[in-house]
């Protein structure tokens, strides 16, 4: 039996899977985000529960907002306090008695979209998810690429592109911080909340992303301007990752990710930004919605 959880800044998801990767239970708790020792007892007691239940000892998959120091094995999650520069498998480890893998929520988002049947014999599958920020991960070969300091996939990080500053109004683009210390980072543009904050600093007005959406659909103008402004960045920004990374397939979750417009407008403006020998890769809706990130985290352990 498979568990994957699905560890956020609010809840925990737990599912239990078959050898057929069909999901056999699944449960959600809140995550003690201010109580370390607390967090693992929740882990623990939901493996515990489950063992019984299935009278086997599962295998235990962590996806997080956040990845393991590649030195130390400590946690970097902004997210998850209680958890933060903590060495949370050592400890569950240690408190279940078993292996513990853990990866990011990203990764394992994609790990589950390019494990999907339709996926399976891709050679290269990228998730990349719009949603209150954006972040990503690559699956190469049905496994996920990592990198050596775990932070591959960490789109969100990288700067925007210059031309997309133009694209935006050099002297009238909003110079952005990031929680990682650093301004102008993809996922504070690319998200669902950077698709409402672009439509606020350019209109003064502070409206949610469906409100926007809605607007777009019924013509009003100041929606068409934006959804015009936000689409050609979109493409830009994903011609520089597609350039770099060069996917067969591109799965998109997230909010945003819902605005069917995305699908049918950029494979028509992304090629222009392009290498001139490059195609655009298919690019998707996720299949599974809110359950990749169980499901992948899972699937950690399938050899």
């Amino acid at each position: 039996m498979y568990y994957g959880f699905d560890v956020g800044g609010t809840k925990i998801e737990f599912g239990a899977f078959n050898n057929k990767l069909e999901r056999m239970a699944t449960e959600r708790v809140a995550t003690p985000t201010d109580d370390y020792a607390l967090l693992v007892d929740t882990i623990a007691d939901l493996v515990a529960k489950y063992d019984q239940q299935f009278g086997v000892q599962g295998t235990i998959g962590l996806g997080l907002p956040g990845m393991e120091d590649a030195d130390d094995a400590t946690v970097l999650t902004v997210n998850i306090p209680s958890a933060n520069g903590k060495p949370l498998r050592a400890d569950l480890e240690a408190k279940i008695g078993r292996q513990v893998k853990i990866e990011n929520d990203a990764n394992c988002f994609a790990l589950s979209e390019a494990w999907d049947e339709e996926l399976k014999d891709e050679p290269a599958v990228m998730g990349l998810i719009l949603g209150t920020g954006f972040g990503g991960g690559f699956v190469f070969e049905g496994k996920i690429f990592s990198g050596r300091n775990h932070v591959a996939g960490e789109v969100g990080h990288m700067r925007m592109p210059i031309d997309a500053w133009f694209h935006l109004g050099a002297d009238k683009a909003p110079l952005l911080s990031c929680g990682c210390g650093k301004k102008g980072c993809l996922d504070n543009y690319l998200s669902g909340r950077g698709f409402e904050l672009l439509y606020q600093h350019y209109f003064g007005e502070k409206k949610a992303a469906i409100e926007i959406i809605n607007a777009y659909q019924q013509g009003e103008a100041k929606a068409a301007e934006h959804v015009e402004r936000f689409m050609e960045m979109l493409a830009i920004c994903f011609a520089n990752i597609f350039t770099a990374n060069d996917p067969d397939v591109v799965v998109l979750g997230g909010g945003l990710s819902n605005f069917e417009l995305i699908y049918q407008e950029l494979p028509k403006r992304i090629p222009k930004h392009l290498l001139s020998v490059a195609k655009c890769p298919k690019i998707i809706q996720a299949k599974h919605g809110d359950s990749g990130g169980v499901r992948g985290a899972a699937f950690l352990n399938i050899k």
